[in-house]
């Protein structure tokens, strides 16, 4: 069973998600949460490895009460789930360790899936929100190394990626992949680079 927290000041949201969250059998409702600093404060009293937060909250936004939550509850995971699909919000949420960034009108099955799919250690974005992600990631100042200079645009985003620590299957889900093609374009990238490990990368980067 997955327990669930839903943090949102709007009641009828908080309803609205419960009746969609109650439709899978394996997804439980533990408690709720009004404000960003009660969402944080209700992991003291309950069980909770997934929690749905809306980002414009009172006392503490979502992307705080995410910040306060990864560092006191590791192991909850929080996708950050509102009507604003703004960049501010969105890699501020990236940065603070979320699982995930839905918009509120994404489909059924995709709240539900990208529930499961946290809960799993997976990451999962609104395919809306998709061209943003890969923007920022182009607009990142390329690298200098000569290592990097034999590979493609894709692999550069693939390479970068894995030398900040992201798994294959993140890496996949971030931009869009199947896991199979990014564990392919990973050992391409290793053998363009003449280097023996994925941590490796990270040099590259100058990330060590």
């Amino acid at each position: 069973m997955i327990n669930v927290m839903i943090a949102d000041d709007q009641i009828i949201v908080r309803e609205g998600l419960k009746k969609i969250l109650s439709l899978d059998h394996d997804i439980k409702v533990v408690c709720e949460a009004a404000d960003g600093r009660e969402a944080v404060e209700n992991l003291d009293r309950h069980v909770v490895d997934v929690v749905l937060m809306d980002v414009r909250m009172p006392k503490l936004d979502g992307v705080q009460a995410a910040r306060r939550i990864r560092e006191r509850h590791p192991g909850t995971k929080v996708i950050i789930l509102t009507t604003f699909d703004e960049d501010e919000y969105l890699f501020k949420g990236i940065a603070s360790g979320i699982s995930g960034y839905l918009l509120k009108d994404s489909d059924i099955d995709l709240v539900i899936r990208s529930v499961k799919e946290a809960y799993r250690g997976g990451m999962v974005f609104d395919p809306s929100i998709a061209p943003k992600l890969i923007q920022a990631i182009n607009a990142k100042e390329k690298p200098s190394a000569p290592e990097l200079d034999c590979l493609t645009d894709r692999e550069r985003q693939i390479a970068e990626l894995v030398a900040e620590g992201h798994s294959n299957q993140e890496v996949a889900r971030m931009l869009f992949l199947s896991e199979g093609t990014v564990k392919n374009a990973v050992s391409r990238i290793l053998e363009k680079t003449h280097l023996q490990r994925r941590t490796q990368l990270c040099g590259l980067f100058g990330r060590e």
